[in-house]
């Protein structure tokens, strides 16, 4: 029996084939999980509303890069020397777990990452941290690289990693983006594509994975030219902020501010990263979170990234927590620089002056798979004994569900006629007849669909059709001939059930 919100989720994936755990059948693998053909359709149009508030409308180029890269890259970057997490081993079972995540899953404390390894100590030792698996002692932790490292060339030879992260290579490719960007600042490069990271212990399902999606965008600008020219389009928009000052002073509650006031008091270093904040803001919005479950947290300085000077973490309340969805990097030069000195490559910009300089970068990084779950939960409602997933019509992998009322009467051939026909305008459908129609609703609810369309002996006499809202259980009558008129106003959100037709008053 599921007993807290993400067991009933992780049911409820399995069962209607969103995601699962991946190599089931040899029972299973931490850290890796299998999408199916709803949560392939899901993550699609994830990414397709991210390429619509990040790079559609801004010109951004975007490149696709290779996941394996050579350790000279992560050499230069600072990664073989920095990407690393403390691990505690149990002197017993052997298991090793990360121990930040101990202490915060036996304690009220938050961010311990940021304390730093002796306190990270301290704290196992003083909250009498067991081993979760076996309830052994366990060691003093150490740092562990989480990158997985493989041989690149068959015979080996050269070290190569999987990619912990998308940025480094739109940082080495920046000559070519330049160039493709007619050597013009500011300018973006994007990348959507899977990232790995060798995690200590894996939890928490998509929340913290081995193989995940990553969408990442990098903006380059000149920091003597730093203002954003698109401010003005987000700068009335509220955030919750929790800054570095308030945490050091042990504050919880976050500042609601707006981002123009955040840029102008100093709470956000650069325009550019103020801009993408409320451009996350309205993004994780969009597929379902309210603004009062969302906040964003800056990183305390023992926690922030090397590459970094400011970052903000935007964050969604869980049922299990805080979660991070995002993070907003300042990363200055840093990166430049460094395979500037690596490569012993140029990545300097000329400017209208005469003078060169090295582009300062900021950075909006979000992992897809922690979108998936946010949207899930938040659209997760229990009415009766039904489950609801009341994903926004964008979001939904499947749109319409279309049913014959029964199996007979020529009801499946005109069910099919119209499935096809919805399915050549480009709408994303599902037939079913497969049980009572009242299951079929439940099915379609389940898995998110908004619209179900029903086929009855009146569609025979008057060329009408049953449409249901997944949302209020409303059900209209609507004539087959302006079918596609109102679907398409729906689903741009200018109609509303009771526009696309005349209400049924139910008994």
């Amino acid at each position: 029996m599921p007993q807290n919100l993400q067991d009933t989720i992780n049911a409820l994936a399995k069962r209607r084939g969103y995601y699962w755990p991946s190599y089931e059948i040899y029972g299973g693998q931490s850290g890796y999980i299998t999408y199916g053909d709803l949560g392939t359709k899901l993550k699609r149009n994830i990414t397709a509303q991210w390429r619509r508030h990040f790079t559609a409308r801004q010109n951004v180029l975007e490149i696709d890069a290779p996941i394996i890269n050579p350790e000279i890259v992560f050499q230069a970057s600072g990664h073989i020397a920095n990407f690393k997490e403390h691990s505690t081993q149990c002197t017993q079972c052997h298991r090793s777990h990360r121990a930040d995540h101990l202490i915060e899953d036996k304690t009220p404390l938050e961010n311990v990452e940021a304390m730093g390894g002796d306190a990270i100590t301290r704290l196992l030792r003083e909250h009498k941290i067991k081993c979760p698996r076996c309830g052994g002692p366990l060691a003093d932790p150490t740092l562990i690289l989480t990158m997985f490292q493989t041989e690149i060339g068959a015979t080996g030879g050269l070290t190569g990693y999987a990619r912990p992260e998308a940025a480094q290579s739109m940082f080495i490719n920046f000559k070519r983006g330049h160039q493709h960007a007619r050597e013009r600042l500011p300018f973006a490069l994007a990348q959507i594509g899977k990232v790995m990271r060798n995690e200590i212990s894996p939890r928490r399902g998509l929340a913290r994975t081995r193989e995940f999606t990553i969408m990442e965008l990098e903006l380059f600008f000149d920091p003597q030219n730093p203002r954003c020219p698109w401010l003005h389009e987000v700068e009335d928009e509220t955030v919750n902020l929790l800054t570095e000052s308030m945490q050091a002073d042990g504050e919880k509650t976050p500042i609601e501010t707006t981002i123009r006031d955040a840029v102008d008091d100093g709470l956000i270093l650069t325009e550019w990263n103020a801009y993408y904040i409320g451009v996350s803001k309205r993004f994780v919005t969009g597929y379902g979170v309210p603004p009062e479950k969302q906040r964003f947290r800056a990183h305390l300085p023992d926690e922030r990234a090397h590459y970094s000077a400011q970052t903000y973490d935007h964050e969604v309340q869980m049922s299990f927590g805080w979660l991070e969805v995002s993070g907003h990097a300042y990363r200055t030069d840093y990166d430049l620089k460094s395979h500037q000195k690596g490569a012993e490559v140029d990545m300097t910009v000329l400017r209208e002056d005469g003078t060169r300089f090295v582009p300062h970068v900021v950075e909006p990084s979000f992992g897809l798979g922690r979108q998936f779950l946010a949207a899930l939960e938040h659209a997760y409602e229990r009415r009766g004994k039904r489950n609801i997933l009341r994903l926004p019509r964008d979001l939904a992998p499947i749109q319409i569900q279309v049913n014959p009322l029964v199996t007979r009467d020529s009801l499946p051939e005109k069910a099919r006629e119209i499935h096809a026909t919805l399915q050549e305008a480009g709408y994303t459908t599902q037939y079913d007849q497969s049980g009572s129609i009242g299951r079929r609703y439940a099915r379609a609810d389940e898995i998110g669909t908004p619209l179900s369309i029903t086929i009855d002996y009146d569609t025979q006499d008057t060329q009408t059709i049953t449409i249901r809202d997944r949302d209020t259980w409303t059900q209209v009558r609507t004539p087959i001939k302006e079918l596609p008129e109102k679907l398409q106003g729906y689903f741009s959100g200018r109609l509303e059930i009771l526009d696309l037709g005349e209400k049924i008053e139910r008994d």
